[in-house]
């Protein structure tokens, strides 16, 4: 039989269509199959949620001991105590309910004092506040030049630790004002940095972190 030309071309269309199945069947049953899908129901476990363990407490600021002052304390009346206690960082914690600064050393209470605090006009803020800058004959550059001894600033605007006459009566520009002999045993130990917590109504006892 005479070879034609057209017939060879639908010869190799023909292969060519089967041979495109064959494949198509291959690639649907292997290459294009979904894949597999995670069991899920009643019978895959639900995984519990791993706890986070808490951060250990810094010792240098847990409260190991605080001063044995009977009754509350009265205007102008300041304690300290700080024989046999071993060295540590320094914290200072106001509380503008109970009107009284403490200063503990590496969790010991050493001293506390009743202090003078601003008026709603010019309240005493609450927060957290390194000493900025110390001055030990320090004078009110706002206050018609008022003697501020021992101070130790603690915001921009002039808020500070300082020695005043502390009454009953009388309130400060929204500084904490201390007896005299008081803070200048605070001058003398606490460098700038050394930290002011200043809160309201916010009460700790021994085993709790200052920090």
């Amino acid at each position: 039989m005479k070879f034609t030309p057209i017939y060879a071309l639908g010869g190799l269309f023909v292969i060519g269509v089967v041979g495109a199945g064959a494949w198509l069947l291959q690639a649907t049953n292997e290459d294009l199959a979904p894949p597999p899908v995670a069991a899920t129901g009643p019978t895959q476990a639900a995984k519990a949620p791993v706890p986070v363990p808490a951060a250990p407490k810094d010792e240098r600021f847990v409260i190991k001991r605080i001063l044995p002052i009977t009754g509350p304390i009265k205007y102008g009346e300041w304690h300290w105590d700080d024989k046999g206690v071993p060295d540590g960082p320094l914290v200072i914690t106001v509380d503008l309910d109970a009107r009284v600064l403490s200063i503990f050393k590496g969790g010991y209470e050493i001293g506390a004092a009743a202090v003078l605090l601003g008026t709603s006009e010019k309240p005493t803020p609450t927060g957290v506040f390194p000493i900025r800058w110390k001055d030990k004959d320090h004078y009110s550059s706002t206050y018609d030049n008022a003697p501020m001894p021992y101070t130790m600033n603690l915001t921009e605007d002039g808020v500070s630790l300082h020695g005043t006459k502390v009454e009953k009566g009388y309130a400060s520009h929204g500084c904490i004002g201390l007896p005299d002999p008081f803070v200048a045993k605070i001058f003398a130990i606490a460098p700038v940095g050394t930290k002011v917590y200043i809160t309201r109504g916010k009460t700790a006892k021994q085993g709790d972190s200052l920090i």
